[in-house]
């Protein structure tokens, strides 16, 4: 028995994207082993998914034979399963993103259910010239909303509050996030998610920022952007400080720069993405700092680095490969980050981090920008 493959649609799933290119809310994707493809859309969607998606067969609901249930997913699920007796196979494979109520229900129906959680994964990995481009565009996306934040923070003055103004109004992550989204949907991204993290909070690596910024403290910009049309994504993340930078500030971020040019300097196709990340701790506790990678804690009382070197970017802004504590040989083509940071609690944090390609000669940056802690030398 032939076996299909099967994808329903989310903005969530890059895998219905990536398969059918075309971005939609509600669809239905089926590839049989002859290789013909077919997408099905709501009818509103129809003009669009000709004009855009790569199915070589696109069918409106209505065409397909759409029959409303009380409940969209037995409309859903009893559509699949027309298609698939139509070309006499009921045997599939889905990604393993598929939602469990979707997977139980074509389980309901009778067909044979085979999740495939290596689906895609060689394929998205392996980045074309024209991929390749579209991450490098999201990068300068991103590195202008960057530079606007840094525009933003150098013309804000110090208060005797030890806190930043503008004016006479208080210097927030949120107002700083708010322009730097603006660039960005300027340019054709979305940036509603992003972090311009002043300190202490800085410390906890994922916190978005919230209020007023400290002067003298790491403020950390972590952009990503997603596409508006092609839905590729970047990832570049700076450290700035206003006013005077303390000796310990300067320290951390020199050992970043320091690990992100020694992990830089590793990167090959058939290299250990551990090894990368183990290099990068190791040129972190040289310098007198900590992680939590068994083998490579260093000193446990001042900052450390407590997450992985790198990963993939393409149509998730996390994907593979990873360059953490476990094997996973780099290809040619990844596109990966390298992100080496350092945080303390009630202290801050520092991160620096590109985005580039794995090529035979090496890593090809995407990224441009400067990698300071002045604001100043981003303008």
């Amino acid at each position: 028995m032939t076996e299909a493959l099967v994808l329903f649609a989310s903005h969530a799933d890059a895998d219905f994207l990536y398969a059918s290119r075309f971005a939609v809310e509600q669809g239905l994707y089926l590839r049989f082993e002859d290789g013909e493809d077919q997408l099905l859309v709501p009818d509103l969607e129809l003009d669009r998914a000709v004009s855009e998606s790569s199915a070589r067969r696109i069918l409106s609901l209505r065409e397909a034979g759409w029959s409303d249930a009380s409940d969209p997913l037995d409309s859903w699920i009893g559509l699949c399963r027309r298609q698939l007796l139509a070309r006499g196979t009921t045997s599939i494979r889905v990604s393993s993103h598929l939602p469990a109520g979707h997977y139980q229900a074509l389980l309901d129906t009778g067909l044979t259910v085979r999740i495939d959680p290596e689906l895609f994964v060689a394929d998205r990995r392996a980045k074309s010239d024209a991929e390749a481009d579209l991450v490098a565009a999201a990068q300068g996306a991103a590195e202008a909303a960057c530079v606007e934040v840094a525009r933003g923070l150098l013309a804000s003055r110090v208060g005797l509050d030890g806190l930043l103004w503008r004016g006479d109004q208080p210097l927030t992550s949120e107002w700083l996030m708010a322009r730097a989204q603006g660039v960005l949907g300027e340019l054709g991204y979305n940036g509603s998610d992003m972090i311009v993290a002043g300190s202490p909070g800085s410390a906890q690596p994922h916190f978005k920022g919230h209020g007023q910024i400290a002067a003298a403290a790491p403020v950390v910009v972590d952009i990503f952007p997603v596409g508006a049309q092609t839905h590729f994504c970047g990832d570049l993340t700076r450290t700035m400080i206003v006013g005077e930078i303390q000796e310990v500030f300067q320290a951390m971020h020199d050992a970043c720069l320091a690990a992100a040019d020694e992990s830089i300097r590793r990167i090959r196709p058939g290299v250990d993405g551990r090894a990368i990340h183990h290099a990068c701790c190791r040129t972190l506790v040289e310098r007198g700092f900590g992680t939590t990678t068994p083998g490579f804690e260093g000193s446990p009382a001042g900052p450390i680095m407590n997450h992985s070197l790198g990963h993939g970017v393409g149509l998730e802004v996390h994907e593979a490969p990873f360059m953490r504590n476990r094997e996973y040989p780099l290809r040619d083509r990844d596109v990966v980050t390298v992100e080496p940071g350092l945080y303390q609690a009630g202290l801050g944090g520092v991160r620096v981090e590109d985005t580039g390609i794995v090529r035979e000669g090496g890593f090809q940056n995407f990224s441009s920008l400067p990698r300071s802690l002045k604001p100043e030398d981003y303008l």
